[in-house]
């Protein structure tokens, strides 16, 4: 008897598993995965602090519009970021960020308005199902995560540490496979650089709850948050295959090379990188130029 192939565990099978390499987007650079993008048509973008046009302290590619920088800058930092993606004329959304754990979901173009104002609100995550619809959320030391259906739908989330014990990214993988009708073991998950538990010392209250909600793997040693493992264990415990998720495993703190904003070390001074994403259209992906480094798979 010939064993019949849902369309579901076909497109779970079509599903490049996960991989993060940097590449070379116009003037930036930036983690992505390319396989995901030939697949999907999802480009997915962890920026770095260079590339833009900011100026110290927010030097350079600064995509907060919430930290003091020049508006016109901001403004034209996003537009390189969207250009080097392919997606110059997306539609943004790019919530107002408030460390909850409110999840915003726009199903179609025609809603980017409407779920612009909800984000504005305040919002932690978005969900897009639309084309052409990019989601951009900001960070400097908390937790850059998107997640990608085999559809095509998408998440990108703000998580620091509030989030990541209110379990907003479960939430969001949640929101995103209800949407599309998959299953969680099928969705693709991108951590993004963070600080990592060797710079992430917390007090005994906040060390508590996290050995409580995720238990000992979260506490990389004595009132040391390993963020990364907290949310490996909780996006397993909601069905995640651990093997479609990949992390960067850079500590934005101690980064040798200094590439990623971090408010900790710069003392609350600093301009955000970015977490973005953007399904684009098949008319659009011809303009799409990224070119990859030999970034070892991170």
């Amino acid at each position: 008897m010939t064993n019949r192939v849902s369309s579901h565990d076909r497109a779970t099978l079509d599903m490049p598993f996960p991989r993060l390499s940097e590449g070379r987007f116009s003037s930036y650079a930036a983690l992505t995965d390319d396989a995901l993008y030939e697949k999907t048509g999802v480009r997915i973008a962890f920026t770095q602090r260079t590339g833009g046009v900011s100026e110290p302290p927010f030097d350079s590619f600064n995509l907060g519009g919430h930290v003091g920088d020049d508006p016109a800058c901001v403004s034209r930092n996003r537009d390189i970021l969207l250009e080097g993606i392919g997606a110059p004329d997306a539609f943004v959304i790019q919530p107002n960020q408030v460390h909850g754990d409110r999840v915003v979901v726009c199903e179609r173009r025609q809603d980017v308005e409407t779920c612009s104002a909800r984000a504005r609100e305040g919002a932690d995550g978005v969900v897009v199902r639309a084309s052409d619809v990019a989601a951009i959320l900001c960070f400097a030391d908390c937790v850059p995560i998107i997640a990608v259906s085999p559809a095509g739908s998408f998440a990108v989330v703000h998580a620091g540490w509030r989030g990541v014990v209110a379990h907003i990214a479960e939430k969001a993988v949640d929101m995103l496979c209800a949407a599309d009708g998959v299953d969680a073991s099928a969705v693709n998950v991108y951590i993004g650089a963070h600080i990592e538990a060797c710079c992430f010392e917390v007090g005994e209250d906040v060390a508590a709850r996290f050995a409580n909600e995720f238990g000992a793997c979260a506490l990389a040693r004595p009132r040391h948050v390993d963020m990364t493992a907290a949310l490996v264990a909780g996006l397993a415990s909601h069905g995640v295959d651990t093997r479609r998720i990949a992390c960067a495993h850079v500590c934005t703190m101690c980064d040798s090379e200094g590439r990623y904003y971090s408010y900790r070390r710069s003392a609350g001074v600093c301009g955000r990188h970015a977490a973005a994403a953007v399904r684009v259209s098949q008319d659009e992906r011809s303009g799409a130029s990224c070119r990859s480094n030999d970034a070892m798979p991170l």
